[in-house]
């Protein structure tokens, strides 16, 4: 096969992981895999550096203070955002159901999500009491915007879609995506979890209110994401939490609160995980985010084109995606095609992928899902192709 890509040329690039060493991983949407920079890294936080951070009067603790704090700005400039506006969270779900919970709501109690959403940008709109609007899909599989336009109204507070889809790979159209938000005075907040590791964010550029992310999506630790909100936004939300850290003054009577975005971190933060993601968004700017882009766009490309060749297999979404592949195979349960694939030393995700209204509407009850990566080559397309002709001759 030939995937034409800038990355095709440089197989150091997965020589850099270690733990996909005679493994075809096709699984980068739940979770990316991690270099050998971002390991070492995380190793020696904990076994050279390691110190508790914000409280400590000796040298090492300060120390760990600053590449703390330094983490934050450099998961806030990844997105084009500054660190006073820039909360770490245990992940983007946290991070939704944080803006849900104690985001003022004006007299506003709706929220206009799409058809496409993961459970996390559903569930915590629901719990937080807010009627919900759903904008329908485009017949390929993308946010359709003229619908959300005709239906954005003066009652919906915010406006909450994924950057790109996990389960289509879709890309919404960011920019106007806020402008439909504010033209009605609501605010919009973007899902960024798969658009963060393989797609150049500027948040200001964009017009978001509100962008989050998580660490380990994007070749980083679990147990830590990102929260960028505008600073008047943050300063006009009371604490999600209570505990050490985010105080300023506390009494019996009466406690008063750090400003953003302390007021939002109670408690010990996961220092080695900010301190991870970090290191994790060093290598990806040493590679380029436009560069894993383009790769995981010729992939797909490549993907789709031979996957439609088997003539058994159903492609979901669009022709051009972020770096995902969803398709059915005829006549076999995802989870079977998932089993098979394993044997053959391939692993994608096969289930709802925590998106059963999408499935719902696909008219399935899960999808096969190949996900790409800036480790991701020719042998793992080529040893998903041969796994799935393994499937059809088991299957008949």
């Amino acid at each position: 096969m030939n995937v034409q890509s800038p990355l095709t040329a440089a197989p150091d690039v997965r020589d850099q992981f270690p733990a996909i060493v005679g493994w075809h991983y096709l699984d980068s949407a739940v979770s990316a895999q991690k270099p050998r920079q971002v390991i070492d890294a995380i190793t020696n936080a904990y076994a050279r550096d390691y110190a508790s951070v914000h409280r400590g009067v000796y040298q090492r603790s300060a120390d760990m203070t600053l590449a703390y704090e330094a983490a934050r700005a450099r998961a806030a400039e990844y997105i084009g955002g500054s660190a006073e506006e820039t909360i770490f969270t245990r992940g983007a779900t946290e991070a939704i159901n944080l803006v849900a919970q104690v985001l003022p709501k004006e007299g506003r109690g709706r929220v206009l999500l799409s058809a496409l959403e993961h459970h996390s940008n559903i569930v915590p709109w629901q719990l937080a009491g807010y009627e919900i609007d759903v904008v329908p899909l485009t017949a390929d599989g993308r946010i359709d915007l003229d619908a959300a336009e005709r239906m954005i109204s003066e009652d919906h507070r915010v406006v909450a879609f994924a950057h790109v889809s996990n389960v289509l790979g879709s890309v919404l159209d960011a920019r106007r995506a806020a402008e439909i938000a504010h033209s009605r005075g609501a605010l919009l907040l973007l899902d960024g979890c798969q658009a963060a590791p393989r797609l150049a964010v500027d948040v200001e550029g964009i017009g978001a209110d509100f962008y989050t992310y998580s660490g380990h999506k994007l070749y980083g630790p679990t147990g830590i994401g990102v929260l960028w909100g505008r600073k008047a936004l943050l300063e006009a939300m009371p604490p999600y939490q209570g505990g050490g850290a985010m105080i300023d003054r506390v009494t019996f009577a009466r406690t008063t609160f750090m400003p953003p975005p302390q007021r939002f971190e109670a408690g010990t933060p996961h220092i080695v995980g900010g301190i991870g993601l970090a290191a994790a968004i060093d290598w990806v700017e040493e590679i380029g985010v436009e560069r894993i882009h383009a790769h995981e766009a010729a992939l797909v490309a490549e993907t789709r084109a031979r996957l439609r060749e088997l003539g058994f297999v159903t492609l979901y979404g669009p022709e051009e995606s972020a770096g995902i592949v969803s398709f059915t195979v005829d006549g076999v349960h995802p989870h079977d095609v998932g089993t098979i694939l394993d044997d053959a030393g391939v692993a994608i995700r096969a289930g709802h992928h925590c998106a059963q209204t999408l499935m719902d509407l696909l008219g399935v009850p899960a999808t096969c899902r190949a996900s790409f990566a800036a480790h991701s080559d020719a042998s793992d397309l080529d040893a998903l192709v041969e796994g799935l002709h393994k499937v059809k001759r088991i299957f008949g």
